[in-house]
């Protein structure tokens, strides 16, 4: 598995905003996941999407807080 490159920005604002969009995305991800595992009737696989979409969503949410903290600052 290669590497990413390391990232051309070196700001905390970037990483930040990175993490947050990554993890709102990976949560509005679950959901087809969550729909593929219902339909299929596995209801294991469908609450194991649901906890790692709270997660995300949590985590997302979090993040957005500490980003309108840290802009509010200046």
């Amino acid at each position: 598995m290669t590497a990413a490159p390391p990232s051309p920005v070196k700001d905390d604002y970037y990483d930040l905003v990175s993490v947050v969009q990554a993890s709102l995305h990976y949560a509005w991800q679950m959901k087809q996941y969550i729909s593929d595992a219902e339909r299929d009737g596995d209801t294991e696989l469908a609450e194991w999407f649901r906890k790692i979409q709270h997660n995300n969503e949590k985590a997302g949410e979090q993040g957005k807080q500490m980003l309108v903290a840290r802009l509010s600052r200046g």
